[in-house]
């Protein structure tokens, strides 16, 4: 019995999750803004394209027009088979029924072009950006504020910092409302992540970074609980040729990241 109302209550969860998906769906259904946004996004022959949300089935029609390949996602099971039918004329399109949180990226070397639901905007990027075969561009419509979050802006925060050690990220396209049905509440935008070729830090610096970082946030950088003294922080920037850090004032990825080398140096001579 108890196991039995386990069972039904995350059912029921797992419903309401569908149902919220289903109510966050903003379409983008005009031919050619569904064919512009393919082509900001460079998308061509030689690309495999991984679509999050086949929803109505618009961009993803575009993405097979252009795309060696697509792979789309649908976590609804009417828009599944409306899509199916829509699209059935494309031999390069995978057309996949099941939860893209439950699914398992591809290998190789893939880009991924979406019109995500905002409700879970964090979850999508953390999985993408978590990757082990990382995608080498992100093209993803979200939520303007989302997107300046993930930017750093107004200020950075210890999610857009890590971000920023692995990918550039820029906003590629404002929307109207009125281009979406139903017409959402809030602004949206196209993101672009761009991979680097070489990240900034290597794996395991990450998590040295992550804790550097979460450090830092709560006690500061330098003076009391820092993990550098004030001297160091203002010898470091300087020999980097980067501005000094100005109380109250915001410090830039690259001025963290120049901080995190000086911890490292000072780390290692001590071992």
């Amino acid at each position: 019995m108890q196991k039995s109302r386990r069972d039904h209550r995350h059912q029921n969860h797992r419903n309401h999750e569908k149902r919220q998906l289903s109510n966050s769906q903003n379409f983008i259904t005009d031919r050619r803004l569904t064919e512009r946004i393919v082509r900001l996004a460079g998308i061509g022959p030689d690309d495999t394209v991984l679509e999050i949300g086949t929803g109505k089935g618009h961009l993803t029609e575009a993405l097979c027009q252009r795309a060696g390949s697509v792979c789309s996602v649908e976590i609804d099971k009417k828009l599944y088979e409306s899509a199916g039918k829509r699209l059935a004329q494309y031999p390069n399109l995978k057309l996949i029924h099941g939860d893209f949180l439950n699914y398992r990226l591809p290998k190789g070397k893939y880009k991924v072009l979406a019109n995500i639901p905002f409700f879970i905007t964090t979850q999508i990027v953390d999985k993408l950006t978590a990757a082990q075969d990382l995608p080498t561009d992100l093209w993803l419509v979200m939520e303007k504020g989302a997107a300046k979050r993930f930017m750093g802006q107004p200020k950075e925060t210890e999610k857009s910092l890590l971000l920023k050690v692995n990918w550039e990220i820029t906003i590629a396209f404002y929307f109207r409302r009125e281009d979406f049905h139903p017409m959402p509440a809030v602004d949206s935008v196209l993101v672009h992540f761009a991979r680097k070729k070489t990240p900034d830090l290597d794996r395991r610096e990450v998590q040295e970074f992550k804790s550097f970082l979460d450090h830092s946030f709560r006690y500061g950088v330098c003076g009391g609980r820092g993990l550098l003294t004030k001297r160091q922080v203002q010898v470091a920037l300087k020999r980097a040729g980067l501005p000094q850090i100005k109380t109250g004032g915001e410090t830039l990825y690259i001025q963290w990241l120049c901080l995190f080398r000086c911890y490292q140096e000072q780390n290692s001579q001590k071992n």
